[in-house]
């Protein structure tokens, strides 16, 4: 019996192996998270400058490969023992094995939130062409929160081709049927386009970004239109009661911008897992 064919007759043994795969991932989330920001900028800074006809301005190579990961306060490599994800953090005691510089703990905190993640997944559909594209969703969904937390960016480097492989898996007989895909995918730009043209036009100010639009077309074409309602007044929510809250513990000043991605991403995830997340928030008896 192969590999495969384990995996397959053995859901269990599926879940741990996909978990490890996942942390496996988170690691290389990590570096994604940090790196395509920057790489994101550079690349901005490169267009003005030819737009303004300066010279190029030369810097050392920056790719989600290469240079192999370094210590950010000393720049001394990293070696592969000191990179297995979770683990080397917790041996090391938070702590550069070079320096002693603390390192943060939303690193691991990533490994093993993609680990439980790509474990649910393999919970939820079992082995097969569905449990693929969940895990793709579901890594993507990862990467597009944390990047949204830290810039207010969600990159067309994510959004964009989570869009198009959510119209081809549909297409390849996905998670949902291909016209499902379709008008969930027009329906999700369209319907926070409208959102945020009509905020505009009342206050003037604008409420969203197009990444959001973006998102939330990519998670129409994998969930289909029937998902939408459910991620819109989930995220919407939670994003409301979380601003509150913020705002009210003097962490986040009144008006001040604050990421949608990571509300989207969260919803679209728990519908993705077939839950109904509104009920988790209903106060109904």
């Amino acid at each position: 019996m192969s590999f495969p064919e384990v995996l397959a007759a053995h859901p269990s043994l599926l879940v741990v192996c996909t978990g490890l795969l996942g942390l496996l991932v988170g690691s290389f989330l990590n570096v994604v998270i940090h790196r395509l920001p920057l790489m994101m900028e550079r690349r901005w800074q490169q267009e003005a400058r030819e737009m303004l006809s300066l010279d190029a301005v030369e810097s050392a190579p920056l790719s989600l490969l290469k240079p192999a990961s370094r210590c950010p306060a000393c720049g001394t490599g990293i070696r592969a023992h000191q990179n297995i994800p979770v683990l080397s953090w917790l041996l090391l005691r938070g702590r550069a094995a070079c320096c002693g510089v603390a390192i943060s703990a939303r690193y691991p905190a990533v490994e093993l939130l993609t680990a439980l993640m790509s474990a649910a997944c393999a919970w939820r559909f079992g082995y097969g062409l569905e449990l693929a594209g969940a895990l793709i969703l579901t890594w993507s969904l990862v990467a597009l929160a944390f990047i949204d937390l830290d810039t207010q960016l969600l990159p067309d480097d994510i959004t964009l081709p989570l869009l198009w492989g959510g119209l081809a898996f549909a297409l390849f007989g996905g998670l949902v049927t291909l016209d499902d895909a379709v008008i969930g995918a027009i329906a999700g730009y369209l319907s926070l386009w409208l959102v945020f043209w009509a905020f505009k036009l009342v206050t003037g100010k604008e409420g969203l970004g197009y990444g959001d639009f973006k998102l939330l077309a990519a998670l129409g074409a994998w969930l289909g239109w029937a998902a939408l309602p459910q991620i819109i007044l989930l995220s919407s929510l939670v994003g409301a009661l979380t601003g509150i809250a913020l705002i009210a513990l003097r962490r986040q000043q009144r008006g001040a911008p604050m990421p949608f991605g990571p509300f989207l991403a969260a919803a679209g995830w728990l519908a993705l897992m077939g839950v109904d997340a509104l009920s988790l928030v209903s106060f109904a008896p």
